[in-house]
Formats: structure tokens, sequence, C-alpha cells
């Protein structure tokens, strides 16, 4: 396969208005470092983002810690991910792979001392593990205390809702529910995932915005509303991420990322805020 190019993307800029409180955390990044090749079944890698590459955007923000997300593009494969987790340590990161359903629990715990904390299940084109999939790897990681990111698009969710409902173990509502497009925040599938949060186990988190806002930035108002309401609703279960690099669009509509932290400025009060990026992550992710 030819090499990858470098990364392109602008990683410096002014800072955000928001001064992120002392632990705050980044839970939704996805990391191409050299020497490691796409695999079938998952998308192109069209540029590296490497751990030096975060770390000036991670500076820019005032971040401290981060939770390092499985590509798609890597499928099965979490040996990028498992490397760019020896680079920053656990200290300060943690990482959601893909566990595939022949895993042992032995490999999990294995896993679990070197700071993976969790599995993901993506149900849109290119994910690795699908929700009709996801039962064997759910038992898995309740067996080692993993919680799961479940990403589907929020309009399907009643297609799901039994699925989700038998998750025993912590799972995070990824992607602010994915609605493509987005619906309003009385829509009756909001209310099922916050019917969802209220049964103990769910979690919401704030991310990838721009990817479904048909009015855009800064305010993406559109979902705005839905994450307003959730987070109003549950704030003890609300994460945030920067989706950092934001392969899922095009270079044209890249977004800023300090815009992406300051929109909590306005979608959740401070002391919302607090739990949204400090200590709601640390008690999922175990910092």
């Amino acid at each position: 396969m030819g090499s990858i190019p470098a990364n392109s993307r602008p990683l410096t800029g002014p800072a955000p208005a928001l001064k992120a409180p002392a632990g705050a955390t980044d839970c939704h990044i996805h990391l191409y470092l050299p020497g490691f090749e796409p695999q079938p079944g998952g998308p192109p890698i069209a540029e590296l983002a490497t751990v030096e590459d975060y770390a000036v955007v991670q500076n820019r923000l005032g971040l401290e810690r981060v939770i390092l997300t499985q590509s798609n593009a890597y499928q099965f494969d979490n040996g990028s991910i498992l490397a760019a987790l020896e680079q920053i340590g656990p200290e300060r990161a943690r990482a959601v792979i893909a566990v595939s359903p022949d895993m042992t629990v032995s490999e999990l715990e294995r896993l679990h001392a070197r700071g993976v904390r969790g599995a993901r299940i993506m149900n849109l084109p290119g994910g690795a593990m699908k929700i009709a999939d996801m039962k064997p790897v759910e038992r898995l990681c309740r067996s080692v205390g993993w919680s799961m990111i479940v990403q589907f698009n929020g309009r399907e969710i009643d297609q799901h809702i039994d699925a989700l409902r038998s998750i025993e173990t912590d799972y995070v509502i990824d992607h602010i529910g994915k609605f493509i497009d987005p619906v309003p925040a009385d829509d009756p599938r909001v209310d099922a995932i916050l019917r969802l949060i209220d049964r103990g186990n769910a979690w919401f988190k704030i991310c990838g915005c721009y990817e479904t806002s048909l009015a855009g930035a800064p305010d993406f108002a559109d979902v705005a509303a839905i994450a307003k309401r959730v987070v109003n609703h549950a704030p003890d279960r609300i994460i945030w991420g920067s989706n950092w690099p934001h392969v899922g669009v095009p270079r044209e509509r890249y977004p800023d990322d300090a815009v992406l932290l300051d929109i909590l400025l306005d979608w959740a009060a401070p002391d919302q805020r607090q739990k949204i990026l400090v200590d709601n992550p640390a008690r999922l992710y175990g910092f």
C-alpha cells in the first residue's frame, strides 16, 4: 500500500473562551499513526494524525486527559490505538477499542492493565462491530468492568431499543444520538434516549454536532436543542468529545476545535460543565 500523507489539518488558532477546569477530558478522538495500514471493510485513511499533532490541539484547548477511540479504518486491528496509548500513558489517556467476540477475558484483562476501558459499537457504514452482533462483546466488557460506546442513527432508535435495554454494562449513546437529520428536542425518539439514561447505565456524549447539524456553526442550533434537553435532564451522565481529527466531513466543513469546546458555554451551566468535562469522565473511565 502507498504511504499515507502527513497531517495537514489546522492545529492552532485562538484559545477557546471556555477555560477548561483541571482534569478536563476530551472523550473522543481518533489517531492515525505511521506504520499502521487501514484494514479491509473500513474507510481509507486520508492523512496521518499523530500523538504530537493532537498534543498541539489539546494544549490549545487547555485539556489534560483524553479517550482514544478506535478508528473504523482499522476495523479490529487495535495496533495503532494501543501504540498511541503507550506513548501518552495511562495517567492521561484511556482507550476504547474494537472488541471481537472471539477475544478472551484474559486478553481484556491484559489490555485493561494498559489503559483500555471500553469497546466501540458502530452501527453506521464502516463500523467493525454492529449492534446486532454486540451481545458477546457486551458480556466480555461486563466481565472486566468496561463500558461500550454505541453509535447509530438516532432516527432509527426504535429498531435498536430492545438491544439497548438489554445492555447490562455501562454504555455511552454516542454523538448526541447522531440524528441524521436532526429532530426537534421534544421528538419521541429523544424521549426514548432520556428513558434509557434513567435506567441507570446509559451515558450521553456531546460530540460531532457539526456532522449532522443543518444549522451549522457556531451555534449548531438544531443539534443544540437536543443536547440541552439531555444535559438538563441528566447532567451526571454527560461527557464531551472533540471528535478530532474530524475525518467524517470534507475539509471545507472542517470545524474549529475551540468552537466545539465553547458550545458548552451555551449548552451547560458552570456546575454542569465541571461534571461533563471532569467528574463524569473520571467516573466512567477510572481516572
